[in-house]
């Protein structure tokens, strides 16, 4: 049985940059091909876009700000609430077009689509609960109020593996706000963005409250550089790499924006022997294969008490090596391509690193289905790896789970605590003490307990350290996209 991935609506494939209102080329006329990493297959060019598309982006979004930020919250929202009801009709296509270009299974594609959905609903929600504060004031004939506002123009940068909610994750909330957006989508996956862009049109989004901008990994500095440099934007919301986070940061001083930087992960995911063994490894399961590995908050470092170390090895072999590899035309494949060759190489990479180092390799460690394509890797679970291996610092960023035995609870912390990150963590246990004990100590901005599947639109996502900061989804992500504004006026006695 195989999934036809033809779009039904040929409309939602869009291949030109949105700006103004305007479906539009790049002012130099490049293009950047979009590939399907499933068969290297061209699926369509879009712009690669320069400095001069990305400061007509941002004319556009300050442009468009006033009247924006003026629209009544619950105008807003029900433009909002359009928007999703467009999503959730093109579901199926829009899952179509993540498996084309991202390489997920199709389930997983329609299953993105439901969770982006998520975050307009939630968004579309809030907007009318925006809340100031009316402060008791010291003295009399006075009165002291504290509002909410929008930041103004916000540069959202997206990455790959979750092309759609990672769009509607940053945008729904600026939106909701009454700020004004201008996007780059990963040079990747940019075509999920665009189609979401053509529903927000349809929903009735005035021109230049959303501007979307591609670019080439070679572009995009050039275009967010010019966002960097542009005072008219307030605020940078991006999820990445850590190196990139700090670029942005420190880029983004002399005009002092506001930012929201969700970074680079390592996380740990650890099995005590009082854990359910079987709902640890579903949890794993979950965590680790969702997107093939290919996800911020995915277990790096699989910890497992010495008591029940190899019950579990056990029980996670079996359910790892009965994955079924293969791409999204495929109705039963599981696991989809890596993204690119540069993702094949660095898994490879700390698979081979990892066995030299005297890791056992209890299944997978090879590419698969090569007929297909040179993108597949066959899922892996390592055994004890060296702890100076490359799996111990580096995100691999695929489908490995490297199992490391400790004797301690205080170890097990003392391990997943001894990185620069902390976006997530995870643990399983049945005894109440050390949940409580674990979930204080952990070094983490969210924690799993006896839970594989942490994300949710209610929930504030984000992480510590070098991980970043600024939290998206939930009350305090719309909080992220306004500024207080203290009122204080006298003379009223």
């Amino acid at each position: 049985m195989s999934h036809d991935l033809t779009l039904r609506n040929s409309e939602l494939l869009r291949t030109r940059n949105f700006i103004a209102g305007t479906w539009c080329a790049a002012a130099s006329a490049a293009r950047l091909p979009v590939v399907n990493p499933a068969d290297q297959s061209l699926i369509a060019e879009v712009p690669d876009s320069a400095a001069a598309d990305a400061q007509a982006s941002v004319d556009a979004a300050h442009a468009a700000f006033p009247a924006w930020r003026a629209t009544p919250a619950k105008a807003r929202a029900q433009i909002l609430k359009r928007w999703l009801a467009l999503i959730l009709e093109h579901q199926d296509d829009l899952g179509r077009l993540i498996s084309r270009e991202q390489g997920k299974p199709f389930a997983e594609g329609k299953g993105e689509v439901l969770y982006a959905a998520s975050y307009v609903e939630w968004f579309a929600e809030e907007a009318v609960r925006i809340c100031g504060d009316v402060i008791a004031a010291p003295v009399a004939g006075r009165q002291m109020l504290a509002i909410k506002e929008p930041v103004g123009v916000v540069a959202v940068i997206t990455p790959w593996n979750f092309p759609a909610a990672m769009i509607a994750r940053k945008i729904a909330p600026a939106l909701a706000a009454g700020c004004t957006v201008v996007a780059k989508p990963a040079e990747d996956t940019p075509l999920t963005a665009l189609a979401l862009a053509y529903l927000a049109e349809q929903a009735g989004l005035p021109a230049g409250v959303l501007n979307i901008v591609c670019a080439s990994r070679a572009q995009t500095p050039v275009v967010v550089d010019e966002w960097l440099r542009d005072g008219r934007v307030r605020k940078i919301s991006f999820t990445g790499s850590t190196p990139v986070g700090k670029h942005l940061a420190r880029e983004s001083a002399a005009t002092l924006k506001k930012l929201s930087l969700e970074l680079g992960g390592n996380a740990p995911f650890i099995v005590f022997d009082d854990a359910d063994l079987d709902a640890a490894v579903t949890g794993l399961m979950a965590a680790k294969f969702r997107n093939g590995g290919q996800t911020c908050v995915c277990p790096n470092r699989v910890y497992v008490q010495d008591g029940v170390f190899e019950a579990f090895a056990y029980k996670l072999v079996a359910r790892v090596s009965a994955l079924k590899v293969g791409p999204a035309t495929e109705a039963d494949a599981q696991i989809g391509p890596m993204i690119n060759a540069r993702a094949v190489e660095k898994i490879l990479l700390h698979i081979g690193d990892a066995v030299a180092q005297g890791a056992r390799l209890l299944t997978g460690g090879i590419r698969v289905r090569e007929e297909l394509g040179p993108n597949y890797v066959a899922p892996t679970v390592l055994a004890e790896p060296s702890g100076a291996a490359l799996v111990c610092g580096e995100e691999t960023f695929g489908p490995v789970a490297p199992l490391f035995r400790f004797k301690t609870e205080a170890e097990a912390i003392a391990l997943a605590n001894d990185t620069p990150f902390g976006l997530a963590a995870y643990f399983y246990s049945q005894g109440v003490q050390r949940i409580h004990r674990v979930a204080a100590a952990l070094e983490a901005g969210i924690v799993g307990i006896n839970e594989g599947a942490v994300a949710a639109e209610a929930a504030p996502f984000g992480g510590v350290k070098e991980s970043g900061y600024g939290r998206e989804g939930s009350r305090q992500g719309l909080d992220d996209y306004m500024h207080l504004k203290y009122l204080c006026q006298g003379g009223l006695a």
